[in-house]
């Protein structure tokens, strides 16, 4: 791997880690990942199931969508959000290449062994 190339993957995974690092944020992942499709929440209820401002969980989608953990879907006059497979999939490639799991360390922890 490049320099260059591996400064860059550097600078997404902490990007991503960063998106991850808030409480808040990870709950709103953790609710929208519970959705079926076609289901999902808008603002107002994200909000409400949170606890949250709709201003707060307005910037902390914004946030989501921006690391393309989450996607918006206008319908009628609201968006509604849920979780962007493709994304989750991309975030878990970052997160496995920053932190790779040897396998002897794998296979110890199988075993019940720390």
């Amino acid at each position: 791997m490049t320099r260059k190339k591996e400064t860059t993957d550097i600078e997404k995974q902490a990007v991503l880690f960063s998106v991850l690092a808030d409480p808040t944020r990870l709950k709103l992942l953790n609710l929208l990942s519970q959705q079926q499709e076609p289901n999902a929440l808008c603002v107002n209820a994200l909000a409400y199931q949170l606890g949250v401002t709709q201003s707060a969980i307005s910037q902390h989608l914004r946030v989501l969508k921006s690391a393309g953990l989450v996607k918006g879907e206008r319908r009628g006059y609201r968006i509604h959000y849920f979780v962007s497979n493709e994304g989750l999939i991309q975030a878990q490639e970052h997160i496995s290449c920053a932190l790779p799991v040897k396998e002897k360390a794998a296979s110890r922890n199988s075993a019940g062994e720390t």
